[in-house]
């Protein structure tokens, strides 16, 4: 074992109490994407009956999921992974995609932005092209935003969901169908056969909500998510006036774009 190894496992199990532990375990586990329930309670110096207690509460929280002898942070085709995990993924792709998405932006237009991580990173630069309203049911948007001068910020409402860090429900689809918006940008989990997809059906209700309220709307997509599906059918990629993608998009999963004749902007890295 690697002396750096060592010490983290050291570390690990002078952890008092459940709650810093399972503050460690979610760190390990959004660090790494998965864990297993064995290689945990080694590492924390407890049993695997107090590891299977700690990861309940945690995917309680909606930090992690548990499957057959472990927990990962990772999505799948059902489940997306948890904002912080998002966060932390495929940084240079989504600043890449933001800064081509800003240009389309120009001052005093009313702009509308989902929770997706990828629309935080565009977010980060719309003080460039003020004055600007910016609607946002994203809480981590909504502070980053608040510090911006020539914004008029709107924040939909709703019920407050800690794994996406956002608002959601029949509340903030009634906020969103009652504006009217000149640009809508939003991210999703998967693209391919012309349909944009994502896991869960509370938020694909909130995305198309949002999608109907704006005249033209905008697909933001780290390359990952092309050529991938999900449970829920978002909507048909020609509800956008146009998708962009970072350069470490395939060949392939942009001929797709180009056989559904999709527009497309790719962001250098």
């Amino acid at each position: 074992m690697e002396q750096g190894e060592s010490e983290a496992r050291g570390a690990s199990r002078r952890a008092q109490g459940p709650a810093e532990r399972q503050r460690l375990i979610a760190e390990q586990v959004l660090s790494e994407g998965s864990a297993s329930a064995a290689d945990l309670a080694e590492r924390f110096g407890v049993s695997l009956m107090t590891i299977h207690r700690d990861l309940d509460e945690l995917e309680r929280q909606g930090v992690v999921r548990k499957f057959r002898g472990g927990v990962t942070a990772q999505p799948s085709g059902v489940f997306e992974s948890n904002v912080a995990y998002r966060r932390k993924s495929m940084r240079a792709e989504k600043e890449a995609v933001a800064e081509r998405a800003v240009r389309l932006i120009e001052p005093g237009m009313a702009v509308m932005l989902d929770d997706s991580t990828t629309t935080l990173a565009l977010a980060a630069r719309l003080s460039e092209v003020t004055p600007l309203t910016v609607v946002t049911n994203f809480l981590e948007g909504l502070n980053l935003l608040a510090q911006f001068r020539g914004i008029r910020l709107m924040a939909l409402g709703g019920d407050y969901d800690a794994m996406h860090d956002s608002f959601l429900g029949v509340s903030c689809v009634e906020a969103i169908e009652s504006l009217s918006v000149d640009l809508c940008f939003v991210s999703t989990s998967a693209v391919s056969a012309g349909y944009a997809f994502h896991q869960e059906q509370h938020i694909v209700s909130v995305k198309r909500a949002m999608l109907a309220s704006a005249a033209r709307n905008v697909l933001l997509l780290d390359h990952t998510k092309l050529g991938r599906t999900a449970l829920h059918r978002v909507a048909p990629l020609g509800e956008f006036e146009r998708v962009i993608v970072d350069a470490g998009a395939s060949p392939e999963a942009l001929r797709d774009l180009d056989e559904h004749k999709v527009p497309y902007d790719v962001a250098p890295l």
